[in-house]
């Protein structure tokens, strides 16, 4: 029994030497492999060059500049003075530079299991170094590699579309392992929306190396993928002149195509990017922070804001899509209106009221008591819907991060938010904008691109990646053509008609130009304020913001401008200035060179208007009409079907517009005294 014992444990002892020995030969084989090659042979990664950005003339709006880094090698005693002595050194060459602070990196990454040089100064100008570089270079506790650092030759003027780059932190080191080995990674913006591209694919060398770490051949080596270029539909130079314009006004202008391509965007106040790279001081970033215009707010697809009377025309469309469609048919405006049986009223901005409106003078004069109705007989949960299918409280997909989503509210939202029911009162206060309803310039954009063309746009600032062009996702809404002529009539009336809320500004331009102004209060006003006090009365931070979205030309629309001024006012008076000088800029530059109008015909189309309850009788009887200066064209150009925008423009441009008109109404061509009057509702 005890020979058994002592031959199974014996057994058992050989056994497990047996499963140990063939695990570490076998199944640990690999593993021990690595480690022997990592002690004879060095894997070092190579970084990519980052890509360009530059704008549609190929004007560089981020760049690379060319330096070199400085690293030291490792295994220096830290409280020898041979450290010392080497920083010391480098101070003593480059004056800028901070002693304590290399210390402290180098002491932090000492190690006895790191035998890689430690970086301590990230970037050093080519022309400072190439004085300094015999000397250093053979300092053997030196290295100097070449490095690059990003710089942005337009600083603010495109801060917010372009964005920056930074040192990466461990959460992001992580995430990619290209930006662990590179250090830095595209923080806001373009340079963050497509930093993969942009940083490239890491290269690297094989080394043969000995005991001591010294290099004796090179196995392998494999090149970087570098050099990935962000070409932009931007023009610089627009983006310039439209900064410049704003001033010290706070807002936001967009400039973009009817097929999403966005010319320029601008967000005021801005901020120079070059501050972030390489890592931004605690005094400018507490600056930027305290900054009570908040520059560093990329306001078109940051800020949210009350539509205003910009969201008018989606109203419309919005009836005419809902069950109760009652679009067609006209109110009586006579300064308010009441709900059921409450004394509280509703009132729109003209005091007296506008009489007896359709859809293109309610669109031309702003009344809110038209638009007022039109919301209660479809409801606010059929509004919200429809206005959703135009672009409104919907992110747009721009290529920009973090894009907000804003607000187009509807009963299960608030009752989501604020657990209460909704009030009929609510629904005629978002019908013009206000309330609940928060949404970002970019859409307003896009919603008037649509307006236009009745397409649905997809904004993008990119034009091509490395040279491949990025197509433009256009989704056509299929939307009523006899409507829509009514609604673009109105807008056209509003900038080229007097009485028009942005007549003022807008009418003398070389090209027609069709808009809707806006204003949204920040602050309500009281039942008992019967004279609302002037905007440029008021203290500042309680003035209204000033909106106006235009688009142009208006047989052929291509470009949007949508502006919007925080505590600006008035639309017309405030942003139709800026607006103006925008169209006649693009004019001279020939961005409508293909398809402008002649200016002798744009000032034919300021004709007298016909009334609004005459519109649809007339419709077959003028479309073909046409004034003699628009018959002579020139015998090359083709003939063509002619479009629901073809019939508008006929209108508009038709000798015989008050033939038919009802004797019951007056005409509406007489002019608003004040050019910019439109306001919202005073509550």
């Amino acid at each position: 029994m005890r020979y058994k014992l002592i031959f199974s444990i014996f057994f058992l002892i050989w056994v497990v030497m047996i499963v140990r020995l063939y695990h570490i030969s076998m199944t640990k084989n690999f593993y021990y492999e690595q480690l022997a090659k990592e002690n004879i042979e060095q894997k070092r990664y190579i970084k990519p060059v980052r890509g360009e950005i530059v704008d549609s003339k190929g004007k560089l709006l981020a760049m690379n500049r060319i330096g070199f880094s400085i690293s030291i090698k490792p295994h220096l005693k830290r409280d020898s003075k041979q450290l010392e002595n080497i920083v010391d050194k480098l101070v003593q060459t480059f004056p800028d530079l901070n002693k304590t602070i290399m210390m402290k990196v180098y002491k932090k990454k000492s190690s006895a299991y790191n035998h890689k040089y430690i970086k301590v100064v990230d970037f050093v100008r080519y022309h400072d170094m190439m004085s300094a570089y015999p000397q250093l270079s053979i300092d053997e506790n030196l290295e100097i590699e070449a490095q690059t650092k990003r710089y942005y030759p337009y600083g603010r003027y495109g801060a917010h579309i372009i964005g920056y780059t930074g040192r990466s932190n461990n959460k992001e080191n992580e995430k990619d392992f290209v930006v662990d080995q590179v250090g830095v990674i595209g923080k806001a913006g373009l340079e963050r929306q497509y930093n993969k591209v942009l940083q490239g694919e890491l290269g690297y060398t094989i080394n043969k190396v000995t005991a001591t770490n010294k290099e004796i051949d090179k196995i392998k080596y494999i090149k970087p993928i570098d050099n990935r270029n962000l070409e932009l539909h931007l023009d610089i130079d627009l983006q310039m002149m439209i900064y410049k314009l704003m001033k010290t006004m706070s807002g936001a202008v967009i400039v973009m195509r009817t097929n999403g391509d966005i010319v320029a965007a601008v967000s005021t106040p801005s901020y120079d990017p070059n501050l972030f790279v390489g890592g931004i001081s605690k005094k400018n970033w507490v600056a930027l922070q305290e900054d009570l215009e908040h520059p560093f707010t990329n306001r078109f697809i940051h800020g949210t804001y009350p539509p205003g009377s910009t969201i008018k025309m989606g109203v419309a469309i919005a009836n005419a899509m809902s069950n109760k469609n009652t679009i067609e048919q006209t109110e009586h405006c006579r300064g308010f209106i009441r709900i059921g049986r409450s004394s509280h009223k509703f009132r729109c901005w003209k005091k007296h009221g506008h009489g007896t409106v359709g859809l293109r003078r309610a669109i031309q004069e702003s009344c809110d008591v038209f638009f007022y109705n039109k919301s209660l007989d479809m409801g606010i949960d059929s509004m919200s819907k429809s206005l959703k299918t135009l672009g409104l409280g919907v992110k747009t997909g721009v290529d920009l991060p973090r894009e907000y989503r804003g607000t187009i509210p509807d009963k299960r939202w608030k009752m989501k938010r604020y657990k209460k029911p909704w009030y009929m009162g609510e629904t005629v206060i978002a019908a013009i904008g206000q309330g609940y309803d928060n949404i970002t310039p970019l859409q307003i954009a896009r919603y008037t691109a649509l307006l236009g063309t009745s397409n649905l746009v997809t904004p993008h600032f990119a034009k091509s990646i490395n040279g491949k062009v990025i197509p433009a996702e256009i989704k056509p809404i299929d939307l009523d053509s006899k409507l829509m002529e009514q609604i673009h009539l109105g807008m056209y009336d509003v900038c080229n008609t007097p009485g028009g809320t942005a007549y003022k500004h807008l009418h003398g331009l070389p090209i027609t130009v069709l808009g809707k102004t806006g204003t949204s209060q920040v602050v309500s006003i009281p039942q008992n304020v019967v004279n609302r006090a002037k905007e440029e009365d008021m203290e500042y931070w309680r003035r209204s913001h000033a909106l106006l979205t235009t688009y142009a030309p208006f047989k052929n629309p291509k470009y949007v401008i949508t502006t919007i001024i925080e505590h600006g006012g008035h639309g017309g008076s405030t942003n139709g200035p800026i607006v103006a000088e925008i169209y006649r800029w693009m004019y001279n530059h020939r961005y409508f060179h293909a398809t402008t109008l002649p200016v002798e015909e744009s000032k034919e189309m300021n004709t007298s208007q016909e009334s609004d309850s005459n519109i649809s009788k007339d419709t077959n009887e003028t479309e073909n009409i046409v004034p003699p200066s628009v018959e002579k064209k020139e015998p090359t150009q083709k003939e063509h079907t002619p479009t629901p925008m073809d019939r508008v423009l006929d209108r508009v441009l038709s000798d015989h517009s008050w033939q038919n008109i009802d004797s019951n109404l007056k005409p509406h061509s007489t002019p608003i005294n004040k050019d910019d009057e439109e306001m919202l509702s005073p509550f």
